[in-house]
């Protein structure tokens, strides 16, 4: 559901993958955004690295969001990736739509993939479509919200299903189309779904209690057409955005919109740099003049840009729930909001502190400088976090997990033709400082070995041991060493 797959030419890469180590093992690293309209609708499609290791950039791409798709392996169910990801959906309270995956091959029964979600993920399931037959033996789905019959073309991939009306479950049409053994198991399988499992709740949807379930094949382009239409009828218009002073609503007039992701050399040939906005509000318009909260200064929007993964156009409009891409030289980061002249600044734009710490060493010593531009890049991103200690040389990289490490020394080689090597750090983990400004002195002079700064310039405390956080809780109860600092500017 990641955009749009291709068979041949670029081997079943998704679309939305535009990085080399992305298509290169077939996983999303990082987060890419689509524009593309369906019908009467405008869709902005944010596809989210499924590994737990980028779980950040997960959870920050969320805040862009209204709703979110749950894609399921029919084969492989709910894997532990998907309970991770859903967990972050819940704490922002999204509506789930779910899509079952690869129904062509073999898969699990229907009812467990079912009862599978609900205890694992305690949401209720109810059923959009039901397939016909599973593997080698599937034809298609039976669609339960408009009575249709829709039948896969198992021979041209990119054909789109032959959607047949029918009256109700005893129309003749079905043994027309159906083999009497698959027939005979769909009415069965129908019945006990009516009979055991909820009916579609809007309601329940919006308030992220219920999650429909499509079932199709994405590679054959089975099924997408219908949980497409799913999203149009029943996901959430653009929602009222979180900020202080106060609440941004999408019915403004006024123009604003938040900085969720920066992502520096989609294209390595032009060494860009583009943040990606969510419009919060208003109908933005190509060379408008909007406030940058941070700086407060103006800036002129002259080019702004609509995604497909790293294809673009240029956007001459938007509208409140478009996301738009704003090429820029470093003015732009993570948190940043913009206006047409208010101090609004979003809110809830999180940054973890990190589970594994490394030093970073150049292989070239002569590039030290070259290695630093590039760490602070990848932190201005949200991919890193770069920690510069008060005493020593080099740089100490934090990450949530240890497949980021290969990313950013792939991405830095690739990038900056500089090869990097990561080496064990004596620390373990890093605390966000905050408090009394005394306090801060005091304690900045008696641990100047722990002592460092983010890229952003703030106090971080780097620990060996729990003894050491245990320490300054008991020396400094005043202080506060935090695992999360938002990213609000």
């Amino acid at each position: 559901m990641a955009g749009q797959v291709r068979a041949k030419g670029d081997a079943r890469r998704t679309r939305s993958d535009f990085m080399k180590m992305e298509q290169d093992r077939g996983i999303s690293v990082s987060a890419s955004a689509m524009s593309f309209d369906f019908n009467r609708f405008r869709f902005n499609l944010v596809d989210t690295p499924g590994h737990s290791d980028f779980s950040e950039d997960t959870y920050r791409t969320l805040t862009a969001v209204d709703s979110a798709i749950m894609v399921i392996d029919g084969a492989k169910g709910v894997e532990s990736q998907t309970q991770k990801l859903f967990e972050v959906c819940r704490l922002r309270d999204l509506p789930i739509l779910t899509f079952c995956n690869k129904m062509d091959r073999e898969s699990r029964d229907n009812f467990e993939i079912i009862d599978e979600i609900q205890e694992n993920l305690a949401i209720d399931v109810t059923p959009a479509s039901w397939p016909i037959g599973t593997g080698r033996d599937f034809i298609g789905c039976y669609d339960l919200i408009n009575s249709r019959l829709e039948i896969m073309d198992r021979a041209d991939r990119n054909k789109i299903s032959e959607s047949i009306k029918i009256s109700n479950l005893n129309d003749p049409t079905l043994a027309k189309h159906i083999s009497s053994t698959l027939l005979d198991r769909l009415l069965e399988e129908l019945e006990l779904v009516d009979a055991l499992l909820p009916k579609l709740n809007h309601q329940a949807l919006l308030e992220g209690t219920q999650t429909p379930i499509w079932f199709g094949s994405a590679i054959n382009s089975f099924g997408v057409k219908e949980l497409m239409q799913g999203i149009a009828d029943y996901g959430p218009q653009p929602q009222i955005q979180k900020a202080t002073p106060r609440e941004i609503s999408p019915a403004e007039n006024k123009v604003s919109g938040f900085v969720f992701k920066v992502q520096a050399n989609m294209d390595p040939k032009h060494r860009d740099r583009v943040a990606f906005v969510r419009v919060a509000s208003g109908h933005f318009k190509r060379g408008m003049k909007l406030t940058h909260v941070r700086t407060k200064k103006s800036i002129t929007i002259s080019n702004p840009v609509l995604f497909l993964a790293s294809d673009r156009e240029l956007a001459d409009e938007a509208w409140a729930g478009d996301i738009i891409g704003i090429p820029n030289h470093g003015q732009l980061r993570i948190g940043d909001t913009l206006t047409e002249g208010e101090a609004l600044r979003v809110t809830e734009l999180p940054s973890f502190a990190p589970e594994l710490l490394k030093t970073c060493r150049a292989g070239d010593p002569l590039k030290a400088k070259h290695l630093e531009k590039a760490l602070m890049q990848f932190a201005e991103e949200g991919a890193a976090k770069v920690f510069k200690p008060d005493i020593g040389s080099g740089f100490i990289v934090g990450v949530v997990g240890p497949l980021q490490f290969e990313v950013l020394a792939s991405r830095i080689e690739i990038e900056y033709s500089l090869p990097v090597r990561f080496e064990s750090s004596q620390f373990t983990s890093a605390r966000w400082v905050s408090g009394p400004n005394e306090s801060v002195e005091k304690f900045i002079q008696n641990n100047k070995i722990h002592i460092a700064h983010d890229n952003d310039g703030d106090l971080v405390f780097l620990t060996r041991l729990q003894w050491d956080i245990d320490r300054i809780e008991r020396d400094f109860p005043e202080l506060r060493l935090g695992t999360v600092k938002e990213m609000m500017a």
